[in-house]
Parts: C-alpha cells; structure tokens; sequence
C-alpha cells in the first residue's frame, strides 16, 4: 500500500527553522522530523511513499537523492568519482517526490498526487507529526467497516502542566499530559481512491469541503488512537521532541 506524505506548506509558526528548510526537513535527533514518520510505517513493512512536496521542495528532493552519502560514512575517489559507501543503514524505501505546486493546499497537494496512487487504497498523512500508532491494527480497522476514509482520532497535548484537585489538596501533578477527553485529527488517514473525486482543485483545503463532505455522507470513520501523538508547530514542540528522543525517551521510535 502506498503512503502520500503532504510535505509542502510553508510552516509559518516554526519560522525560526523553515525560513530556510521545508517543515518536514527539520531535524529531530539528527533526522528529518518527515525520516521519523517514514520510519513508523516503515517499521511495519509499508515502505513506498510519495512525498507531496512544494514549499522548498529541492531540498527535500536533495536530501533523497543524496540518502546514501549524508547517512553513511563513505570513500571517495576524488579522480574517478568512484564511491564506497560503509556502515549504511538497512532503510529499503522507494522515495517518490513529486513538487505539487508552491501554493497548493492541503488537499489539491492529495489532488495532484492521484495519479502517481492510482485506484487502490492509501495511506496519508502530514509532514510534521510523530505518533507510537500500531499501523497494521489502523489499516485493519479501516477494512473492517468499507467506508471511504479513516482518521486516526487521538488526545493532544496539553499546553500547561494539569493539577488534580480535591479541594485545596492537590491530587495528583502531571507537566503538560496527554488531554484524556475530546479527540482531535491526528492525521493518519487511510483512503479509498473515491476520495479524490470529492478535491476540485488546487484550492481545495483537505480538512474543509472534502473531509467535511464524506461525514456528511457517512463515510469517515475514526480509528481511535489513546497512546503518544505530537505535532511540531512551534519551537517549544521541537524543543519538547527533541528533548525525548535525546533522553532514550522517544515513544514513537520502535
């Protein structure tokens, strides 16, 4: 099954990095926060992804093209070219990026990616969040009920530390938990081929008429995720991301 990865927006809120990268090229733990996502289907044996590039997309074209030297410690022979590549990594992904325009939206970026997927069922999801999801159960899932669309449904962190009170007496104290009631979008979807009649063009935002539009219809249906998701929209996100993975504590590293 294939996984289209939307890695084309601007990342205006992490402008202290992607004034200069794209987004998912920002780094945690010395990779590419997009490495990681890839890393997470990879790990359960789905490893063909087209990357929906836009915003800067030479650098992500680059960073492929150039996989092999920039994660491995190599010879060179500066005369002939010739190279020799040693201790590389066992990564065996098929990497397609395709540049889906500079000011596409979310959803005329998953437009311009039908016909590289063509008509079967697909994996999608965005470029800038890491999650310990068990992949195989979310795609089961989605066979299971035949509707058009799943999204994977999971509790955000919060923001501030949250205090359990009894009273004046406090309870219990946790720093910035994961929210334990209401759900978000935590991106993550598996899609029919149906869905792209749904996106007109590239004006289309995903989240908006398409998505709006299969609820109407009864055909989204939410795999419910309790375990870790974080995106990385602002420099405290990098910072608290980098700082598990740092610390051995990185829940989404299989």
């Amino acid at each position: 099954m294939k996984t289209v990865i939307l890695a084309g927006g601007f990342g205006t809120r992490l402008s202290e990095y992607t004034a200069k990268i794209p987004k998912p090229m920002v780094s945690i733990g010395g990779h590419p926060i997009l490495w990681h996502i890839m890393k997470t289907y990879g790990n359960y044996g789905y490893k063909d992804f087209f990357l929906a590039a836009g915003y800067k997309a030479d650098t992500i074209k680059e960073y492929f093209l150039n996989y092999r030297s920039l994660n491995s410690d190599f010879t060179v022979n500066l005369l002939s070219g010739d190279l020799s590549i040693h201790h590389l990594d066992d990564i065996d992904w098929n990497v397609t990026v395709v540049d889906t325009g500079l000011n596409s939206m979310t959803g005329g970026r998953v437009k311009r990616m039908e016909p590289f997927v063509g008509d079967e069922t697909f994996m999608l999801t965005y470029g800038d969040a890491v999650v310990d999801i068990d992949v195989n159960e979310l795609v089961e899932f989605h066979r299971s009920h035949g509707k058009m669309i799943t999204v994977s449904a999971v509790h955000p962190s919060a923001r501030f530390g949250e205090l359990g009170l009894d009273g004046n007496t406090v309870t219990s104290f946790k720093e910035k938990p994961q929210i334990t009631e209401g759900w978000i979008n935590g991106g993550y979807f598996v899609v029919e081929p149906e869905f792209f009649q749904l996106i007109q063009d590239d004006s289309t935002i995903l989240e908006r008429d398409p998505l709006e539009e299969a609820a109407r219809r009864g055909e989204l249906m939410a795999y419910l995720h309790d375990g870790f998701w974080q995106c990385m929209d602002t420099r405290r996100d990098h910072d608290s991301l980098e700082e598990m993975w740092r610390s051995g504590n990185a829940p989404w590293k299989i």
